[in-house]
């Protein structure tokens, strides 16, 4: 992989551009035509260790388990991330579908706000399962599920990321 340093007063420049052109106050939004996320699919290598994991050290409620209709023998399975949002799973059995893998149009990290009391408690549990995880800015964690996902818990309330709003 080859990489070159950006020019950062370029970078900024573009997304001024790109500001400029696409960004509306938010009194001129127009309403989104979608109702939330329903849930976000990821893949699980071990039905029961993802279980474990999300259920057992991040707190999120197992909401339904069933077989995948897109393939046969494969689970579906859901979590309760609150406000009526869901982390999903597939597993695919008998398929090699290789490891966890950042990739263009694949997922960067998935952010799940969290109450600040909440959060402290998170990161306490992570520290506890003995899960590697690094804080920043003293309101996300950062962390990697069984199968390499990266996650971040952020104590931001919905619509906000360090002290903006993004909504």
């Amino acid at each position: 992989m080859t990489t070159t340093t950006p020019d950062p007063a370029a970078l900024e420049a573009e997304r001024a551009r790109i500001r400029s052109a696409h960004l509306k106050p938010a009194g001129e939004r127009p309403s989104s035509t979608a109702r939330g996320l329903h849930h976000t699919a990821l893949i699980s290598s071990d039905v029961e260790t993802t279980v474990r994991f999300y259920q057992d050290v991040l707190g999120f409620p197992l909401t339904e388990l069933i077989e995948n209709r897109d393939y046969p023998g494969s689970s579906h399975f859901f979590f309760d991330i609150g406000n009526g949002n869901l982390v999903a799973f597939f597993d695919f059995p008998g398929l090699d579908v290789g490891a966890y893998a950042e990739v263009l149009g694949g997922l960067h990290h998935m952010a799940i706000s969290v109450d600040p009391e909440h959060w402290r408690e998170l990161v306490q549990r992570l520290t506890d399962a003995g899960v590697e995880h690094a804080v920043h800015s003293g309101v996300s964690v950062y962390f990697r599920d069984p199968d390499g996902a990266r996650i971040e818990l952020i104590a931001d309330p919905l619509g906000e990321m360090y002290g903006h709003h993004v909504l």
